[in-house]
């Protein structure tokens, strides 16, 4: 299977790279990066120190030459690769977090044309995390005041994450409300009693970071919390691989990763 790399130089990009060239059914044919970058023209593979024969460019028409795109890169990135995925016919896994609803809605309208993994989190333990909230917050229902917790690197450029934003509709689903009606994004000042029913969020900048996330479910002499830490991007790369091949016999279609995992 053909895959190509957004975001070649940056550092889920490598990661990427690696993973791909490491694995025994998947090769590298395309590695993109944003124009002007220093790296275009350079080996995709030089960082590990060999040789690809693959070159770092910054031309979408070169998605002709992939089967499955992989892009972690900012929702005005990615959507523009979509729409060159569409003129290609090449599949696409979207990891790429922070699109308003334009942008999922282009995301939606583009999977009557290809097949398309979009989800906040690529990584099987924090899919299998969402899992276990969902059975959580089914059981919890009730006199339970529920927190997510998120922190992340300095570079981050949304808050919540993706995949603290996943997690909070994931509870929110479980008590048939929709999350927008029932969450609470900051606090300030005279706040008042805490709502019941309400989720909460906080969020940490800093750092190198890589992802933590934790939910809180308070009750009355208990707290149950439920957590899930990355301390390196290699999780993300391989829950991303098992997104691609899943997309391998997929003409169209928009699949989230408790679908590629058999989890829903």
């Amino acid at each position: 299977m053909r895959i190509a790399i957004t975001g070649a130089s940056g550092r889920m990009g490598r990661m990427l790279i690696e993973a791909v060239t490491q694995s025994t059914d998947l090769q590298l044919t395309v590695a993109l990066d944003q124009p002007g970058s220093p790296m275009l023209g350079q080996d995709a593979c030089s960082f590990l120190g060999k040789t690809s024969g693959v070159l770092i460019t910054d031309q979408l028409s070169q998605l002709a030459q992939a089967d499955c795109l992989i892009d972690f890169t900012r929702p005005e990135g990615t959507l523009a690769h979509l729409q060159a995925c569409v003129q290609h016919s090449v599949n696409i896994v979207i990891g790429t977090t922070g699109f308003d609803d334009a942008g999922k809605k282009s995301i939606a309208d583009a999977s009557q044309k290809i097949g398309i993994v979009f989800a906040p989190n690529m990584s099987v333990g924090v899919n299998a995390t969402l899992k276990l909230l969902d059975m959580a917050a089914r059981i919890l229902n009730s006199g339970y005041d529920v927190e997510v917790f998120e922190a992340h690197h300095k570079h981050k450029v949304d808050a919540p994450s993706g995949t603290a934003l996943k997690m909070g509709e994931v509870v929110a689903n479980a008590w048939g409300k929709p999350l927008d009606e029932i969450a609470t994004w900051s606090r300030e000042g005279h706040t008042g009693p805490r709502e019941t029913g309400t989720i909460g969020f906080s969020v940490v900048r800093g750092g190198d970071i890589v992802g933590d996330h934790t939910v809180f479910f308070c009750g009355t002499g208990e707290r149950i919390e439920i957590t899930h830490k990355s301390t390196s991007r290699a999780g993300y790369a391989e829950g991303s691989l098992r997104a691609a091949r899943y997309l391998i016999d997929k003409k169209s279609g928009l699949f989230d990763m408790q679908t590629v995992l058999g989890l829903s």
